[in-house]
């Protein structure tokens, strides 16, 4: 079960957490408010107002859960859903109040005045969950309507004011659901173009630096053919002319891949802040990069190696780089013990450290923090 709760994104948690809000609401209150009255009504009433609780309890479920799925936008409005829901609803206020006309003898209120109380609260956090609030409050104005006609004066004042309480906790709880999942698929984007940037830079690159030589080869090899078939000498020249420019374009192919196989330890450092900024991950580097050389090199490959695994392996929101002299140490946060894998690109990292005699060290840390440490002799 923990390992099922840490595997959820923080998205997913809050997600989670607002549902369990609105049906525990149901699964709370009307206990409560029926226990409330069975010292005025009989047993065989009872079970019946019990039930019609329940019956109104058996539709707010599904029209909670629809209607939260509509307003993150994955299915459509629940509108016959919704027409039931309201219709069983006044029939039970009305049947209440049919059932039970006046107040319970040395009582202001009556059995009518719980049962409008517990099914009116309960109509308001369902409609929070379905509705957008100019309408909750049309319901919350509508109840207190009812209630002040049905009910004492000072009743209809409490009601009122715990259906206002209530839309607006509901209302404002959906609210902030949506920013967070809308936030969580921003993060995804800027992720996902901060790749494609990546790749469309090496992409324009290898065409600025190879294209061009390409070009010159396919035209002067065109060239010595054509002078070949026709017997010239010069023929041999023109294909000279083909291997060296096919040399030099390797050698610039490599200059370009060669970018790509080293790490500059100023580089990766402007690099990484560049691409969790883009990803939408505050990032801070304490200390300068001082140093140069195979060490420089290393911990270039440490700060790459450490950003990847941010971006692909945590929901992290701060990202902390340190140095002190030729010790690297990285820190972040959204990360769980059971999320951490020490994978390929680590081992790799301890593999090129440990050729020069330093040590890497990886391991979250609590709460939800992941460090890496990469200290070079």
């Amino acid at each position: 079960m923990l390992g099922w709760w840490r595997s959820r994104g923080n998205a997913a948690r809050f997600d989670l957490f607002v549902r369990a809000t609105f049906y525990a609401s149901y699964l709370v209150l009307p206990p409560l408010l029926i226990v409330g009255m069975t010292e005025e009504i009989g047993t065989a009433a009872l079970a019946v107002i019990t039930a019609a609780v329940l019956g109104h309890v058996a539709l707010s479920f599904p029209l909670v859960h629809q209607g939260i799925e509509h307003h993150l936008g994955r299915v459509p409005f629940p509108r016959h859903l919704l027409v039931i829901f309201l219709a069983y609803t006044a029939v039970v206020l009305i049947s209440g109040e049919l059932a039970f006309p006046n107040p319970t003898p040395g009582k202001p209120d009556g059995p009518a005045d719980g049962i409008a109380l517990i099914v009116l609260i309960l109509t308001v956090t369902t409609l929070s969950a379905v509705v957008r609030p100019r309408f909750v409050l049309l319901a919350c104005l509508v109840g207190g309507a009812y209630v002040a006609l049905t009910a004492p004066p000072g009743r209809a004042i409490f009601t009122s004011t715990m259906l206002l309480f209530v839309a607006f906790a509901f209302s404002t709880t959906l609210w902030m659901l949506g920013l967070v999942w809308e936030l969580d698929r921003s993060r995804e984007i800027r992720a996902s173009l901060a790749v494609a940037e990546e790749r469309l830079r090496f992409a324009r690159d290898l065409h600025d630096v190879v294209g061009r030589n390409l070009s010159a080869v396919a035209l002067k090899a065109d060239l010595a053919a054509q002078l070949a078939r026709r017997g010239r000498p010069t023929a041999i020249d023109e294909m000279l002319e083909v291997r060296r420019i096919a040399q030099e374009s390797l050698d610039e192919l490599r200059a370009v891949v060669s970018g790509y196989r080293t790490a500059d330890l100023s580089v990766e450092l402007a690099g990484a802040r560049s691409l969790l900024a883009s990803a939408g991950i505050d990032c801070r580097v304490i200390g300068e990069a001082d140093i140069s050389g195979e060490p420089a090199g290393a911990l270039g490959w440490a700060v790459r190696e450490g950003v990847t695994n941010v971006l692909r392996h945590s929901e992290a929101s701060s990202c902390t780089i340190t140095l002190r002299g030729k010790v690297l140490t990285m820190s972040n946060d959204g990360v769980t013990a059971s999320d951490f894998r020490f994978g390929s690109g680590l081992k790799g990292l301890h593999e090129r450290i440990s050729a020069l005699g330093g040590t890497v060290t990886a391991a979250p840390e609590a709460p939800h923090r992941f460090v890496l440490t990469v200290e070079l002799p």
